[in-house]
């Protein structure tokens, strides 16, 4: 099998990565050649990008022939045997080293420009590249995710020669090798277009997967970063909205572009996997939550407690106003259940991001207040849920903001199945994502389904 370039490696390598979708994954790249497989693979587990900056060390004679690798944070790994065969002579490999642990430094300031590096311990590390030859660099770079404290290590590459296989799984957790070959030959030879891979191109793809922040702008001009004293990412919080304060759990990724509100009508939601799952795929998206239960425990006993569209968006909108001081950040809302009526009505003149509700009740908006909405909204249902389906339909026909109704097939309860849950996560991220920079009050076209 012939790959057309490194981006088809990269999505052909991704669909065999599925394993990973449940975890905590930071990619690593080993540049240069491997960041484009990466970067699709990294967008197809919606996990953060990041660098594994190494460096082979070749026989000066024989370019051709590595005899090892260095990299970042001291690592060094060498070929024993490769070492002896070539011949080359302690001083000869010590000015190699030298020269390249330079080269090491200047590439690791060019192409990080500052930023500095993902956080990776405790997370797992898929360590990507576009191939492989001896396996120092990837060894290499196995070892750089270990010194960043990574708490597993996952190496994935396209195409390598099979020899090479046993002792990366001494260094890594698991190896993913889409095409082991007894005889690779040239790397280039599995790659219609294997040309080149510039720095430029690497920083584009970086940019592109980082969370927007000093690249995305909207009419106001660039978003705006968490100030210093924002609160610490993962934590219990509490929310005071009125006389109460309600119970939350915060989590912000690294430089989020936005914060999402999930709005949930119960005293104890916060708690229950599924929303839990859901915000888990928001955060790995690069996004920040806030899971916030709109009632009190003492609260959530009184059943009609949570069909009080009022009392929810008021307090809905506390908790927005909240967010943005705390975070310095622009917020959207998810909702579920009664709460998607509250978020809906939460949004009404006011300049949230976009809104997602899953499997909720949007039409217990006034519709006065539907019509007001100008932030773009997405209404996911299962499709089996007749009833739902059609209050959510109604809800979306008094809307003239950007708006869509997705019936999840063969679904009834959303948070009834992890493939459904899933699926409407996979769908919030997806709009969330695609409507963070899209300047505020814009109107679109009607798109309801």
């Amino acid at each position: 099998m012939r790959y057309e370039n490194r981006a088809d490696a990269g999505r052909r390598l991704a669909r065999c990565l599925e394993f990973l979708r449940d975890e905590d994954v930071v990619v690593l790249a080993v540049p240069r050649g491997g960041v484009p497989v990466a970067f699709e693979v990294a967008r197809h587990l919606g996990a953060p990008l990041d660098l594994a900056v190494v460096r082979k060390l070749r026989v000066p004679w024989q370019p051709d022939l590595g005899f090892g690798a260095l990299g970042e944070n001291g690592v060094r790994v060498i070929d024993r045997a490769v070492l002896s065969e070539s011949g080359l002579d302690p001083a000869g490999r010590e000015t190699v080293e030298r020269a390249e642990r330079a080269e090491l430094e200047r590439r690791l300031r060019h192409l990080r420009d500052e930023r500095p590096p993902l956080p990776v311990a405790g997370r797992t590390a898929l360590v990507v590249d576009d191939s492989l030859s001896t396996g120092a660099a990837a060894e290499a770079a196995c070892r750089v995710a270990r010194t960043r404290g990574a708490g597993q290590v996952v190496l994935a590459v396209p195409v390598g020669p099979e020899a090479a296989l046993p002792h990366l799984r001494t260094v890594a957790d698991r190896v993913v090798c889409l095409q082991p070959l007894r005889h690779l030959g040239s790397a280039g030879a599995w790659y219609t277009d294997f040309g080149r891979v510039t720095d430029a191109e690497v920083a584009t793809l970086l940019a592109e997967t980082r969370p927007a922040t000093a690249i995305a702008t909207n009419a106001a001009g660039p978003l705006p970063e968490p100030p210093s004293a924002a609160p610490s990412p993962d934590q219990e919080v509490e929310v005071p909205a009125g006389p109460v304060r309600l119970a939350a759990r915060l989590a912000l990724p690294p430089t989020p572009p936005v914060a999402v509100a999930y709005a949930l009508s119960g005293g104890s939601g916060r708690h229950r996997p599924p929303h839990q799952r859901v915000a888990a795929v928001l955060r790995r998206a690069g996004l920040g939550t806030l899971l916030i239960d709109l009632l009190t425990e003492d609260e959530e006993r009184t059943p009609h407690n949570a069909f009080d569209i009022v009392l929810l968006a008021r307090r809905l909108r506390a908790a927005t106003d909240w967010l943005r001081r705390e975070t310095g950040l622009p917020v959207s809302h998810c909702a579920a259940g009664t709460g998607a009526g509250a978020a809906v009505e939460a949004a009404a003149g006011d300049d949230i991001r976009a809104v997602v509700c899953l499997g909720g009740r949007p039409d217990l908006a006034q519709p006065s207040a539907l019509a007001r909405v100008r932030a773009p909204c997405l209404f996911v249902v299962g499709a089996q849920d007749t009833r739902l389906l059609g209050l959510n339909r109604l809800a979306a026909d008094w809307m003239c903001c950007d708006h869509r109704v997705v019936p999840v097939p063969g679904a009834t309860d959303l948070f009834s199945a992890p493939d459904t849950v899933e699926t409407a996560a996979e769908l919030a991220r997806d709009w969330f994502t695609a409507h963070h920079a899209r300047p505020e009050g814009a109107a679109r076209p009607l798109t309801s389904a």
